[in-house]
């Protein structure tokens, strides 16, 4: 049976749709891929309310990207069947994806409190775990910040020789500049403030980029709806 009339229109609009819901799903699991990859980096207290989200959007890409295989098939076969799991199967999706949407907003400032203990945690290691001195100092010149709080933070912190602090601290960072430091030649402001609000912003875009994803899939699910109306009707007029 042929989908006729206006309908091969709705049916294009449809593949349409599908392809950008393949384009989502690469996104979501680059995406999440990559926001996996920085918290491992930043956050290392196992599962936290924050370390769920990258996980979420992996798995909703992976999801996506089958479920857009599934729709495709339908279309192609015109197979009431498919399309309703299709159909079905998108709608949890978005569900889903506002979820997620709404745990980002609502976490956003959890991220930040776990982010600070982590970060004293991994001070206190610095002196006894070069992995751990790796990504400190990484973060530290990267965001131009040096301690927790601020630069006294590495006080309490047992460095040799004592009262240094990491090289990483430095405006210009050469071999031996944290000691006997001028603390107008480091940076004076904590990386807490600095990471965490960065942190929180991309909490907050995955959020916004979630809900937009969902308004595209919304509008698949009415065409989907259209198409499986007008396979419906087919199968009465057989």
């Amino acid at each position: 049976m042929a989908v006729e009339g206006r309908m091969k229109c709705v049916k294009f609009l449809h593949y349409v749709f599908l392809l950008a819901f393949c384009a989502c799903a690469i996104g979501l699991i680059a995406v999440g891929i990559g926001a996996q990859v920085v918290w491992s980096q930043t956050i290392s207290q196992g599962a936290t309310a924050g370390s769920v989200l990258p996980v979420v959007i992996i798995a909703v890409g992976a999801f996506l990207f089958l479920v857009a295989i599934v729709g495709c098939c339908g279309a192609c076969k015109e197979n009431y069947c498919l399309m309703v799991t299709f159909v079905i199967f998108l709608s949890l999706i978005v569900l889903v994806e506002v979820a997620a949407a709404i745990a980002g907003y609502v976490f956003r400032d959890k991220v930040m409190s776990e982010f600070d203990k982590d970060f004293q945690q991994k001070m206190k290691d610095y002196p006894k775990q070069n992995h751990t001195a790796l990504i400190l100092d990484g973060m530290q010149k990267g965001f131009n910040c040096c301690g927790a709080a601020n630069y006294t933070d590495w006080e309490a912190i047992p460095l040799d020789p004592k009262g240094r602090v990491p090289d990483s601290c430095c405006v210009n960072v050469t071999q031996g500049c944290g000691i006997n430091f001028n603390v107008k030649d480091i940076h004076t402001e904590g990386c807490v403030e600095k990471i965490g609000f960065w942190l929180r912003s991309k909490v907050l875009v995955i959020a916004a980029a979630a809900l937009g994803i969902a308004f595209v899939e919304v509008l698949g699910i009415v065409l989907a709806c259209c198409l499986v109306k007008s396979i419906q009707s087919g199968y009465e007029v057989m």
